[in-house]
C-alpha cells in the first residue's frame, strides 16, 4: 500500500490524461456517483478535521450552539466539481454543520442536479445571487473543476471577484475556479484559495509559479485511482514527475561501501569567483563541501586564493593568472592534471564575462559540465542551442528566468508555460535544464520533467544559486563514479536544495535566510 501512495504521489497529470484516466474507471464500472460519494466523503472528513463540529443537532434540526458549529458555504458550478460540492454540502449538514449553498447556475449537469434537488429538499438554504449570502465561517470552492479552458465573464466573474474580498477561508476542491489546469493561467479571474483539494493525481497548475498565490495550501486527495489506469494512459508520454522525499533521499550515494578511498566518492572541478565577486567561489565551494564529494578542487583568480584557503581549507584551492578587470584569465592546473582527470566540472558563479575563454575551454572538454551564472551569460553569447549540441558529454544548465531567456529567446511559455519551456528548451540544446523558480523544473532532451514541490521564498536573495551549483557538482561527481542516472541526480539536489530553504527559514523567518547561513543548514536537511 506505501508503495502504491508512494508512486501516485509522484504523478502529475495534464487536463487531457485525467480525463483519459477517468474514462478508463468509469468504461471499467465505477459509477460516476459512487465515484462522487467516494471523493465527497473524504473531503468532508478533511473539513471535519480541520473545523470540528462541537455542537449536535437537536430533535428539530436546528444547532444548539452556532459558535460551536462553524457556518459553512458552499459553491456550487454546472458540473461534477459542483456535485462533488453538494455531496460535501449534504454530508456536513448531516454531521451537524450549519450549512448554505450558493448556486448561480441556471443549468446543472443531471447528476448534480439531482443533489441539488435533494439538499432543497432537507431544507438547506440555497441562493443564486451573491448579494443574497449570508456570512459564513469558510466557503468550498466547487464551480469549477479541471480542464476549464474559457475566460470567466460576468456575472459569475464578478461574483467570484466579491468572494475573493471576504475575510474568510476558502477551501477549493481539485482547482481554485478560474485556474487553466495545465498552465495555471488565470482565466479572467480565480478564485484565492486558502487550501485546494486536489483530486486523484496532482494536476499540472500546481508546479506552475503563477498559480501558487491561488492556490494556498494544496493537499492530494487519493481516491484509489489503479495505478494500471494511470499507466495505460501515460506509458507513451513523458512523464512529469513530482520530486519527493523518498525518490530524493533514495538517490543520494548512500551509504557508502565500507571500503572505498576519496577519488571514488568523485572529483569536482569548481570554476567561479573574481576579485568582484569573491563570494560565489566561496558559496558555491560551500555547497560542494556539504555534498560529501571526495575531492574538491576550486579554480580562483590568484588573488583570492588565500581567502579560499581560509573558508575551505580541506579543498585543493588552484590559483590563476588573472586580467586585469580580476577574473580567470586562463586555467593553471596542477601538473599532470587536465580537465579529463575531474568526474565532473561546475563553472560560472562569480566568474564575470571577461573570463569568456574558460567557459569556451570547458564546453570544449569531455567532462559531465554544469554551467551557471556567467557561465550561462557566456554560452547565450556563443549561441546556446549551436553550441551545445557539438557537445559529447552531459551538459546541465541551471538558469534562473532572465538567463534563461537569453539562452532560448525563440522558446515564448518561460512565464506563461514554465514545464512546457524547460521541456522544449531541454530537446533543443540536447542538455538538462533546470529551470529556477518557486516550482523549479528539470528536464531532460528525452522531454522526461521533475518538479520540486515545495521551496521557500527565503531563497530569493544572491548567493543560493550558487550554493545550488555546488551541491550539484558534488553529487554530479559523484554520480559518476557510481553510474547514477544525471537527471534523478538533478532532481535530489534541487529537492535538497529547498529543503534546506525551508527548515533555515522555520527556524530564523524568511529575512534570516542568506545564502551562506543556507550552507550550515544542507546536511541539517538529510537528518530531519
Amino acid at each position: 500500500m506505501q508503495n502504491r501512495q508512494e508512486k501516485i504521489s509522484q504523478v502529475v497529470v495534464t487536463a487531457g490524461q485525467m480525463r483519459d484516466i477517468e474514462e478508463r474507471i468509469f468504461t471499467a464500472g465505477m459509477p460516476v456517483v459512487a465515484l462522487m460519494e467516494k471523493v465527497a466523503g473524504l473531503i468532508a472528513r478533511c473539513i471535519q478535521d480541520i473545523y470540528p463540529n462541537l455542537g449536535q443537532r437537536g430533535n428539530n434540526s436546528k444547532l444548539l450552539s452556532h459558535s460551536l458549529n462553524p457556518r459553512i458555504g458552499i459553491l456550487v458550478g454546472p458540473g461534477h466539481n459542483g456535485g462533488d460540492a453538494l455531496v460535501v454540502a449534504r454530508e456536513l449538514y448531516f454531521r451537524g454543520y450549519e450549512v448554505w449553498i450558493y448556486s448561480p447556475f441556471s443549468k446543472l449537469k443531471e447528476l448534480s442536479s439531482q443533489h441539488l434537488q435533494y439538499a432543497q429538499n432537507l431544507g438547506i438554504p440555497i441562493y443564486q445571487t451573491i448579494e443574497q449570502l449570508p456570512n459564513s465561517d469558510l466557503l468550498i470552492d466547487g464551480l469549477f473543476g479541471y480542464g476549464l479552458e474559457r475566460n470567466l465573464t460576468d456575472p459569475i466573474a464578478s461574483a467570484i471577484n466579491q468572494l475573493n474580498e471576504l475575510s474568510v477561508p476558502i477551501y477549493s476542491i481539485d482547482l481554485p475556479s478560474g485556474l487553466h489546469t495545465d498552465t495555471g493561467v488565470v482565466l479572467g479571474t480565480a478564485i484565492r484559495a486558502t487550501h485546494t483539494f486536489c483530486l486523484g493525481l496532482w494536476k499540472l497548475a500546481f508546479f506552475q509559479d503563477q498559480a501558487l498565490e491561488y492556490l494556498g495550501k494544496a493537499e492530494l486527495i487519493d481516491f484509489d485511482i489503479p495505478l494500471a489506469d494511470v499507466e495505460a494512459v501515460l506509458k507513451d508520454t513523458p512523464r512529469i514527475k513530482r520530486i519527493t522525499p523518498a525518490t530524493a533521499l533514495a538517490t543520494l550515494p548512500l551509504p557508502r561501501p565500507s571500503v572505498t578511498h576519496k577519488y571514488q566518492e568523485g572529483h569536482l572541478l569548481l570554476i567561479c569567483g573574481s576579485q568582484r565577486y569573491a563570494g560565489g567561489a566561496i558559496l558555491t565551494g560551500l555547497g560542494a563541501r556539504a555534498s560529501g564529494v571526495g575531492m574538491l578542487s576550486i579554480a580562483v583568480p590568484e588573488s583570492l586564493k588565500p581567502l579560499l584557503v581560509s573558508h575551505l581549507p580541506e579543498a585543493l584551492i588552484v590559483g590563476c593568472p588573472e586580467t586585469e578587470t580580476g577574473a580567470i584569465a586562463q586555467l593553471q592546473l596542477p601538473e599532470n592534471t587536465d580537465l579529463s582527470s575531474f568526474n565532473a566540472i561546475a563553472c560560472g558563479p562569480g566568474l564575470t564575462r571577461d573570463a569568456t575563454p574558460i567557459v569556451q575551454e570547458v564546453i570544449a572538454s569531455e567532462r559531465p559540465l554544469i554551467l551557471d551564472a556567467d557561465g550561462l551569460n557566456i554560452l547565450a553569447q556563443m549561441g546556446a542551442i549551436a553550441t551545445l549540441k557539438k557537445r559529447q558529454a552531459v551538459t546541465v544548465l541551471t538558469p534562473h528566468a532572465g538567463e534563461f531567456e537569453r539562452l532560448f529567446p525563440d522558446i515564448t511559455d518561460a512565464k506563461h508555460d514554465r514545464v512546457k519551456a524547460v521541456q522544449e528548451a531541454a530537446a533543443q540544446s540536447g542538455a538538462v535544464v533546470l529551470l529556477k523558480g518557486a516550482r523549479t523544473a528539470i528536464a531532460n532532451p528525452e522531454g522526461a520533467v521533475w518538479i520540486v514541490p515545495e521551496s521557500t521564498p527565503a531563497l530569493a536573495r544572491g548567493g543560493s544559486g550558487d550554493v545550488l551549483t555546488g551541491l550539484l557538482g558534488g553529487l554530479l561527481a559523484q554520480a559518476a563514479t557510481k553510474h547514477i542516472p544525471i537527471e534523478d541526480i538533478v532532481a535530489t539536489a534541487a529537492w535538497w536544495h529547498s529543503q534546506a530553504g525551508i527548515i533555515a527559514a522555520q527556524e530564523r523567518t524568511e529575512l534570516g535566510v542568506d545564502a551562506f547561513t543556507l550552507t550550515q543548514y544542507l546536511i541539517k536537511a538529510l537528518s530531519n
